[in-house]
């Protein structure tokens, strides 16, 4: 499980420019912007969402592309939390992501370029080829490899391009994930807030689903 200890010193030791400053590489790995500790964005951020607005049972979880917990929750337990309570209108779903690093900020990025209709399609690929992109070597072939991850999902090598290049955009998630965390108590991933309550870990459906039945 990620920390958000552990990020703090992730980000710090990623830092490129001068003390106070967070620097993450461009999407091609070759020349870094740099993100202050306190992030100011410019650009709205949306939620991400599935299910019904009006479902009685609000769940958010909280994820970071790069942490192994999350994606053992994508890849084996969300496609039937999907089918049991999202799609039969139990639970409105949310995901927002976090920044422990620049990788995955990276993923966020490429999932976020997808457009609302196809993120969790690209989602889906992140976390199933974690341990490819993500260990994939030096900046510049991780972004290589997580170009590669959009384009399999149909995204064109100029917009992945401009995706993963936009400043602004990045330092905004990096706003929004900060105001998300603090106001939230987001302290590892994945985390769960569910109607309000939060939970952490990676759980089986059995045990989210219990989570959501008692709280609905």
């Amino acid at each position: 499980m990620l920390t958000r200890r552990t990020a703090l010193t992730l980000l710090a030791t990623s830092a490129l420019a001068g003390a106070g400053m967070l620097a993450f590489g461009r999407g091609d790995g070759t020349a870094p912007f740099d993100i202050s500790a306190r992030a100011q964005g410019s650009v709205p951020i949306p939620d991400i969402t599935l299910g019904d607005p009006a479902a009685p049972v609000k769940v958010v979880e909280y994820a970071s592309y790069t942490c192994p917990h999350c994606a053992d929750f994508h890849n084996d337990t969300f496609k039937d939390f999907k089918r049991d309570y999202i799609d039969t209108g139990k639970v409105h779903f949310t995901y927002r992501e976090v920044f422990f690093d620049r990788y995955g900020l990276w993923a966020a990025m490429v999932a976020r370029c997808a457009g609302p209709e196809r993120y969790f399609g690209v989602a889906e690929l992140l976390y199933s080829t974690q341990s490819d992109w993500a260990r994939a070597g030096e900046p510049a072939d991780v972004a290589a490899a997580l170009k590669r991850v959009g384009a399999q999902a149909g995204m064109d090598q100029e917009t992945l391009d401009a995706c993963m290049q936009d400043a602004a955009k990045a330092e905004s998630l990096v706003a929004w994930y900060q105001a998300n965390a603090e106001r939230d108590g987001v302290r590892s991933t994945p985390s769960f807030l569910i109607n309000g309550d939060m939970h952490t870990g990676n759980m089986s459906l059995g045990q989210i689903g219990q989570l959501v039945d008692e709280a609905a």
